[in-house]
Parts: C-alpha cells; sequence; structure tokens
C-alpha cells in the first residue's frame, strides 16, 4: 500500500512537469533515480520517461492559473 501511494505521487509529479526524476527522487526518499525507475516500472509496466512521453500536454502550475 505505502509503494502504492509515493508511485501514486510520482505519477502526480511527472504530470506536472516541473521536476526531472532525480529531483521527485530526493524529494519522495528514494536513495536513487534509478531505483524510483525500477519500482515505478514494477508498479506501472512503464518507466517514468515513457509515462512522461505519454502525457499529452503538460499541466500548468497553480501560480500560472
Amino acid at each position: 500500500y505505502a509503494i502504492q501511494q509515493r508511485i501514486e505521487r510520482v505519477r502526480e509529479l511527472l504530470v506536472y512537469g516541473q521536476k526531472t526524476i532525480s529531483e521527485i527522487a530526493w524529494d519522495l526518499g528514494y536513495s536513487s533515480s534509478q531505483y524510483l525507475s525500477n519500482q515505478f516500472k514494477a508498479e506501472t509496466g512503464l518507466t517514468p520517461s515513457q509515462f512522461r512521453s505519454m502525457i499529452d500536454k503538460p499541466r500548468k502550475p497553480l501560480d500560472e492559473v
């Protein structure tokens, strides 16, 4: 359950597109971006980069709305 919650937060941050995968890994307490990528792929079947590339258009940050 905890891993699924973390991966959901990673998805959210990837959709916003404001941070690199390394920054997301650091913010969420992963030991490395590679570990985050491996866990993300195990849970979703996609790498974070593949997931990010599937997003049609980036969302606007709240301060730009």
